[in-house]
């Protein structure tokens, strides 16, 4: 697919932000108020998507709701890539981020995303927790990631260091002719395999990382690097849609 117009030719002026939410009572307030704190040269719309959150989580957001802040609801969980889709039925900015509510992204780090993209040097960009600062992760994890991304390297024939990143900005009109499937973590790997398949470059910039444990609330498992893994060999294979 022909790569789409520099961002030199197009001036952007929406940035929808998609904030998929599950049981963040601690902190998706502060994630906010963050937020609302970055100056950027664009337009802000933010949508909290609760994906069926039982902690108390719709009560914060009630609270937080206003003309900029759009909170979506799932009536029961449905996983991170049911709530990324649902965010993006409602995005109607001309850029798109995914911003996680667990404050292991910070909001600071926007201008280092959305910088490649304003300057017409790219239309996808990943932040990568491996050149970042803050880096605080368990050798497991960083190790597990790792390989995701060497495996996505080979099979694809790119150079990602962070597949697995939730830090994503985009030009939307990458979706363009792509349909999204998956409801869950798989959504990550869907996404950059789907990207790649259709002849995107997919821009890398350093980010700030602090991981969860699971007391804290960390989601992702061990178990879902398997799921990452079929999901990343089953798209460089199959026909996509």
């Amino acid at each position: 697919m022909a790569e789409i117009m520099a961002a030199d030719e197009k001036r952007y002026r929406t940035l929808s932000v998609i904030v998929p939410v599950f049981n963040e009572r601690n902190t998706v307030a502060e994630v906010v108020r963050r937020m609302r704190l970055v100056d950027i040269p664009l337009d802000l719309q933010v949508l909290m998507v609760d994906d069926g959150s039982t902690d108390g989580t719709d009560k914060v957001l009630a609270a937080i709701e206003d003309s900029t802040v759009r909170v979506l609801r799932h009536e029961t969980n449905r996983g991170k890539g049911a709530a990324i889709r649902t965010g993006l039925d409602h995005a109607r900015g001309d850029l798109v981020l995914i911003q996680d509510a667990d404050l292991e992204y910070d909001p600071k780090d926007w201008p280092n995303l959305l910088r490649p993209v304003l300057d017409g040097d790219a239309t996808i960009v990943y932040g990568s927790r491996f050149d970042g600062e803050g880096m605080n992760t368990s050798l497991r994890r960083r190790a597990g990631s790792r390989f995701l991304s060497l495996v996505t390297d080979v099979l694809y024939d790119t150079t990602l260091s962070d597949m697995l990143t939730g830090y994503k900005v985009f030009d939307r009109r990458v979706l363009d002719g792509m349909t999204l499937e998956s409801d869950g973590f798989g959504f990550e790997p869907e996404f950059t395999a789907k990207l790649l398949r259709n002849g995107h470059r997919i821009y890398e910039v350093p980010i700030g990382y602090v991981m969860r444990d699971r007391a804290e609330g960390q989601k992702y498992t061990w178990t879902d690097s398997f799921q990452v893994l079929r999901t990343v060999v089953r798209y460089r294979f199959r026909r996509l849609p």
